[in-house]
């Protein structure tokens, strides 16, 4: 099948890859001339496990292939993702404005049948808008339809998760649409739910929604077990073994980060206002994931007090392991705050520092090689991504190396006896 990709960042990306792998001639199209450059050239403009050979490959064989012009990925496909950003607005709300551009494209490129994919996680009702935003610019009065297909791609494990699905979401206005997306992913034995465009909308945000809830519950719970004296790894391995509950994401740790969990919460906040639905619940797991990113600062407080002139070691950057993905992480919210109080910084993450470099303009940090580097001299070292490097440390070294011996574990990855055993003033979450 001849496939568009109309944005090539995480999603689309990772999309027309995998889409190509499976053995269809997909291009992937977008309007940052750099990045089409590098992609040209075999330069991934970002990080992903496996996503660079994958790209690779497939450019090879001729199944993948890279434009900045709409126009020709309109023309040249059977079926168009549209995989472009809708950032937040001031209120919450997706900016659509590229969603727009893109549809006006469409219109006035489109030359045949068309089913247009809405791939972006967007507000429920954006497919019915969309349609009339493409039917305005559809000077030659050709057959299309609109669909709604949302992902649900973890960032680290994007290429895995797009093929071996949970299931597969798709929202769709007739048979014809159904059968073609039906089609075109039967190559993953997945389950397939179809439903109608608005259902399929809500679903990416429902989902969002929940498994941030689920990720503030336990850090709420996290906090109660601290006051109490129990330990949360524990707790949520009670709580988990319960098959309506399940294990994932019941991680306490610094709340989440990233761009999705957060952007999407927000607007499915704002959505529910705009149809008349106050959801007090959603913005109160909000407020808990805000209070629980700055754990580290607060716990370094109560050991020093005053934390000026303090050298604190962050490890991990990136809001998640094996991403170089900084937006909304936790570290950004911990780095500011312990810039604030006046302590000195140094971090170190296997593949963010240069995003991060970007983000803390303003704030002196001073950037290690490896994580013995952050250790040298330091009073304390965060713990900040779980990356599995960071798990198998030398402690003793580190230890040797610090100035004193306090670590703040804000993922819980180690064991708490093993590491006090040698010495460490250690404090971790809900522990």
């Amino acid at each position: 099948m001849k496939i568009a990709v109309i944005g090539s960042g995480y999603v689309g990306l990772v999309t027309g890859a995998c889409f190509a792998d499976l053995g269809n001639e997909v291009i992937c199209v977008d309007n940052d001339l750099d990045k089409i450059k590098k992609l040209k050239n075999n330069k991934i403009p970002f990080y992903e496990p496996g996503l660079d050979n994958l790209v690779k490959v497939n450019v090879r064989e001729k199944r993948l292939s890279f434009t900045s012009e709409i126009s020709e990925g309109v023309k040249e496909s059977e079926v168009i993702f549209i995989a472009v950003g809708t950032p937040p607005r001031e209120d919450g709300s997706a900016d659509l404005s590229a969603i727009e551009r893109v549809g006006k494209e469409i219109g006035t490129n489109i030359n045949g049948y068309k089913l247009i994919v809405e791939k972006s996680t967007v507000p429920v009702r954006t497919g019915e808008w969309l349609r009339n935003v493409i039917e305005k610019y559809n000077v030659n009065n050709c057959e299309f339809d609109v669909a709604s297909n949302p992902e649900f791609l973890r960032e680290g494990t994007a290429i895995q998760d797009f093929m071996n699905p949970d299931r597969i979401v798709i929202g769709v206005e007739n048979e014809k649409a159904a059968q073609i997306l039906i089609s075109l992913y039967q190559p993953l034995n997945a389950p397939i739910l179809v439903t109608d465009i608005k259902s399929a909308e809500i679903i990416k945000h429902a989902s969002n929604a929940f498994l941030s809830m689920k990720i503030s519950f336990i850090n709420a719970v996290a906090n109660i077990c601290e006051l109490a004296g129990a330990d949360i790894k524990k707790v949520a391995k009670g709580i988990g073994l319960d098959k309506r509950i399940g294990e994932a994401f019941l991680n306490a740790g610094l709340g989440y980060g990233g761009f999705c969990f957060p952007k999407d919460l927000d607007a499915f906040i704002a959505i529910s206002k705009d149809l008349g639905y106050d959801f007090k619940l959603l913005k109160e797991v909000r407020n808990i994931n805000d209070y629980q990113k700055l754990f580290p600062v607060r716990k370094l407080k109560e050991i020093y007090g005053n934390l000026s002139g303090k050298n604190i070691g962050i490890l991990g950057l990136a809001f998640k392991p094996n991403t170089d993905d900084m937006r909304l992480a936790p570290s950004i919210d911990i780095i500011n705050a312990l810039h604030k109080e006046g302590a000195n910084i140094k971090a170190y993450d296997p593949e963010a520092m240069e995003n991060a470099k970007k983000i803390f303009k303003d704030v002196s940090i001073t950037y290690c090689d490896n994580s013995y580097e952050v250790a040298k001299d330091s009073d304390a070292i965060v713990i900040v991504t779980e990356w599995n490097e960071f798990k198998y440390l030398d402690l003793f070294k580190i230890k040797d190396l610090m100035k004193d011996n306090v670590i703040i574990d804000g993922r819980n990855i180690y064991d708490r006896k093993k590491i006090e055993k040698l010495g460490f003033k250690y404090k971790a979450v809900g522990r």
